[in-house]
């Protein structure tokens, strides 16, 4: 009995033993795989999630700013903010509205919908305006301004037209990205231009033609006089000559 008790003992320790030694084993097996590293944002990967931006994610590519963007975003510390317009934003544009666009508009269009600071929706309500875009002109930075009022409702006007500000597609450092539902439309490319001033007439007068710049309407003094003094003087010698005639013909009658 003895024996086969201090057998029994032996073969638990065994047991124990194998055990202790397998389970780091299972535990490592059945272990999570550590998260890959995240990457940098990507907003055609942002837009493409949200399902309703494929105008904008085609204007984007056209204008290579899609590659731009995503370029900035690896090295900036202020992050950006993308205000990106809906399917339906584009499609209520008046027919054409793009089209009528030049190359360089076209990119002027969809760098005005960039601003180059990172904006949470709270930030919002401390912004100061006008705020900067990404497009420029002659006359300097394309600006739109931003409100916001304490129910956490943002409003964006440009100038030409106003929309709000929909849901957060991403709102995480470096890129936040806001859905709009209205096409934001620059003051510097659809405002009302001013009307251009009317050419001046020649020799610096005005439309009226008053004044020296028309020489068909005032002739030089003395001008129209000169054909009737030497018509009047023609026939002055016409008679002169036509009187010696006579007195020359009765002389030789004598």
């Amino acid at each position: 009995m003895a024996a086969a008790a201090r057998s029994l003992v032996v073969a638990a320790a065994f047991l124990a033993l194998a055990l202790a030694m397998s389970l780091p084993a299972a535990v490592l097996c059945q272990a999570p795989a550590p998260a890959a590293p995240k990457g940098p944002p990507n907003v055609t990967a942002v837009l493409e999630k949200g399902g309703q931006y494929s105008t904008f994610m085609r204007l984007m590519k056209a204008t290579q700013q899609d590659t731009q963007l995503n370029s900035q975003l690896n090295g900036s510390s202020n992050g950006y903010t993308v205000f990106a317009p809906t399917d339906n934003a584009f499609s209520s544009l008046k027919a054409g509205t793009l089209n009528s666009l030049t190359q360089q508009e076209q990119v002027s269009l969809v760098q005005y919908h960039i601003v180059s600071q990172f904006y949470s929706l709270a930030s919002f309500e401390t912004t100061s305006n006008p705020v900067r875009t990404q497009a420029s002109g002659s006359d300097g930075p394309y600006t739109l301004n931003i409100t916001a009022n304490s129910n956490g409702n943002v409003n964006i006007s440009t100038g030409v037209m106003a929309t709000a500000v929909g849901t957060a597609l991403r709102a995480e450092q470096p890129l936040a990205v806001y859905s709009v539902d209205k096409v934001l439309l620059p003051n510097d490319l659809f405002g009302v231009k001013p009307p251009q001033s009317a050419p001046p007439a020649p020799n610096g007068k005005g439309p009226s033609g008053k004044g020296h710049g028309s020489s068909a309407a005032h002739a030089p003094a003395g001008a129209a006089d000169t054909p009737t003094k030497g018509a009047a003087a023609a026939g002055v010698r016409v008679a002169g000559w036509s009187l010696a005639a006579v007195l020359a013909a009765a002389a030789s009658l004598l």
